[in-house]
């Protein structure tokens, strides 16, 4: 499934986390929590875009896209969280669809923009993978943000959590076979941009680290990010960084109150 003779792959963000299997059939979908601005929603059997409001039901096969000046928030199975920036489109390929080994899989793909996926952690396994241009990561448990530019420049920051990424399709069960995983030796500065060859690469992003990967899928940079730095004080970041503290704190008030009703 490489493709890198014509230069493109696919970007597979493959994680790993928990999810309680929903028993009723709502449960398997997601909805749309925020918007701010335009927003629309495409149907797999629908030619046309339409408004997606705040309690949209989102479900597999749908589009979902932001216009300038405009923001969203998909709530998955009550879960799970995959916010788009303005001018973003994605496809929601899967939504917690069960797989031949019992797993419940979610595939999104990225096909331009920028979303921010944070994905909580509980008992069961889930797999959640997000495609875009370019390359290929397993990931598991996190908070992460990716951007692809016109011309499929990739962007992957990791918040939290670690990313397996390479150039090639891999799971966490099943790293690329042609190469070992290796780790990266904590975080490096590249000194410039640089171009690495085509031969297989694979890399381990953790917290606090980024990677780019220019439109012909080289390695340009591997680094450490800071949250002091210019590009985490936009309005972008401190807005998921606000959305994914209330969420946090309403899953811990939710938790509370579970165990005091016990």
């Amino acid at each position: 499934m490489r493709h890198l003779s014509c230069l493109i792959v696919v970007f597979l963000l493959h994680f790993t986390t928990g999810v309680v299997p929903a028993q009723e059939e709502t449960d398997q979908k997601g909805v749309v929590t925020y918007v701010d601005g335009q927003v629309k929603k495409k149907a797999l059997e629908n030619d046309s875009w339409q408004d997606a409001a705040v309690n949209t039901a989102v479900i597999s096969g749908d589009q979902v896209r932001t216009y300038q000046k405009s923001r969203a928030e998909l709530n998955l199975a009550l879960l799970d969280i995959v916010r788009l920036a303005p001018r973003t489109i994605v496809d929601i390929v899967k939504l917690y669809q069960e797989t031949k080994d019992k797993k419940l899989q979610v595939e999104i793909k990225l096909e331009k923009g920028e979303l921010w996926a944070s994905v909580h952690e509980v008992e069961a396994t889930t797999e959640f993978d997000i495609s875009a241009p370019l390359t290929a990561a397993a990931i598991t448990g996190t908070v992460l943000r990716m951007r692809v530019e016109e011309d499929s420049t990739t962007q992957l920051k990791v918040y939290k959590g670690e990313v397996r990424i390479s150039n090639a399709p891999v799971t966490a069960a099943e790293p690329a076979r042609s190469m070992a995983p290796r780790q990266v030796q904590g975080p490096r500065e590249v000194q410039g941009p640089r171009e690495v060859s085509m031969e297989e690469w694979f890399y381990i992003i953790k917290s606090m680290q980024q990677i780019t990967i220019d439109k012909n899928g080289r390695v340009v940079s591997v680094s450490e990010f800071d949250q002091n730095d210019m590009d985490e004080k936009s309005q972008w970041v401190e807005w998921n960084q606000r959305r994914d503290q209330i969420r946090l704190n309403n899953l811990r008030n939710a938790k509370k109150l579970n165990q005091s009703q016990q």
